[in-house]
């Protein structure tokens, strides 16, 4: 349930990870950086929040989406995946446009646009109208991390990014949790719409505390922002450029793969425990946030993992957890099961969801900004497949067999991927 842009994975385990090129030269230690102003870190990972928060709100919500606008659930399933879909390309033009205007600017004003998204997703009145408004959420909300990890590697030194790197992401890892327990708990006790206007009204507030400080940042910091040039052609450029690489094809199809396999039958994990064993949909939701506490648990002993395992062994050991614990929370008699499932779950996924971000970074070290886009765009293109997928499956196989696929399905590409990276190292 990760946005992970849940592409991004804690990054306490980005540096530690051993990698395939050096560092760029261009972030070189002796380069002096600006002092940033108070706040300036933690609003953006109130926008991060707020981000993977509206990426995950559907989640728990679908049962009740289905009955407001009486359709089946692999139809309301489509509020996800229009969000989804619409978030992954929309990566793929805010670099360009972060280069151009300055990426805090962008930042700030994509946090407008998505407090008016959000809230036209309450408003709506009937559910084309919905998946319409989401899918405007989902460009919208697209800005807002990659940019906010670009804008840090530009004005943070690269000795002290990792923990800064940390902080920022914990943001986002909270956001996808309290995404679930909010859509679960409105659809028990509030409205369904209440959690977009909430979602509204904290991005208009990021909004602007993200402006007052854009004023407020050195002059050092408004100069790296800021750049010349075609965006369009710069763009194609880079992508074109980084397509070119055999191992850069080899990462995005496999984060696309991971991304169709994990996040299509993982949106039902909340509906399932709701229908299968009467649990409420607030404590579905409630529980489905462990996964996002298995990420923080990742996050906190990355490194013992990363020296102990390596990096072709946190591939084969998190698929293999993730794997497992989808198995039981999709079969298990009693949904006790799930407590340690969605754990369980949630430390598999960054184990292998963060070894192939690592690899995103460093297949095109000169073309890092691209590079990372571009593997943003596979990641959340392929949920957006997943859920179409999944819905299907639901319909006609039920949730625990979608559940099962995708499981199979991600041990699969997983291990495919530790294969080729052993032989290439």
């Amino acid at each position: 349930m990760p946005e992970l842009n849940s592409t991004q994975a804690p990054a306490t385990a980005l540096a530690a990870l051993p990698t395939a090129a050096p560092a760029p030269a261009s972030t070189p230690t002796s380069t002096p950086r600006p002092h940033l102003p108070p706040g300036a870190i933690v609003c953006l990972s109130l926008a991060a929040f707020g981000s993977a928060m509206s990426l995950r709100i559907n989640d728990a919500l679908l049962p009740r989406l289905a009955l407001e606008f009486a359709v089946s659930l692999g139809t309301a399933a489509q509020a996800i995946s229009a969000f989804a879909i619409a978030y992954g390309v929309a990566q793929l033009m805010f670099g360009p446009l972060g280069d151009r205007f300055g990426k805090y600017r962008v930042i700030a004003w994509a946090c407008a646009a998505c407090a008016v998204t959000a809230s036209l997703c309450g408003l709506a009145n009937d559910f084309a109208t919905l998946r319409l408004a989401r899918a405007l959420a989902g460009a919208t909300a697209a800005a807002i991390v990659p940019l906010s990890m670009a804008w840090l590697g530009d004005v943070v030194a690269y000795e002290e990014r990792q923990p800064v790197l940390a902080r920022f992401l914990i943001g986002q890892i909270s956001g996808v949790t309290a995404g679930v327990w909010a859509g679960g708990f409105a659809a028990d006790h509030l409205s369904w719409r209440t959690p977009y206007f909430v979602l509204g009204a904290l991005f208009a507030l990021v909004f602007v505390a993200l402006r007052l400080l854009n004023r407020r940042l050195p002059e050092a910091a408004r100069a790296m922002q800021l750049s010349r040039g075609s965006p369009l052609r710069r763009m194609l450029s880079d992508f074109g450029h980084v397509l070119d690489k055999p191992w850069a094809r080899v990462v995005l199809i496999s984060v696309f793969l991971e991304g169709v396999f994990l996040y299509g039958p993982f949106a039902f994990i909340a509906s399932h425990l709701h229908l299968a064993f009467g649990v409420s949909l607030s404590m579905a939701g409630s529980l489905v946030m462990l996964f996002g506490l298995g990420g923080l648990l990742y996050a906190a002993f990355a490194g013992r993992l990363v020296r102990g395992l390596g990096e072709v062994g946190l591939v084969r050991w998190g698929s293999a957890l993730l794997t497992a614990a989808l198995l039981v929370v999709g079969f298990a008699p009693a949904w006790q099961w799930s407590v340690p499932g969605c754990l369980v779950a949630g430390l598999g996924f960054y184990m292998l969801h963060n070894t192939l971000q690592m690899n995103a970074t460093q297949m095109a070290p000169e073309r890092r900004g691209a590079a990372v886009s571009a593997f943003a765009s596979c990641f959340f293109l392929g949920q957006a497949a997943g859920v179409s997928l999944a819905g299907l499956a639901v319909e006609s196989l039920g949730v625990p067999a979608a559940i099962g696929l995708g499981a199979l399905g991600v041990l699969g590409v997983a291990m495919n991927f530790a294969r080729l990276r052993s032989r290439q190292r």
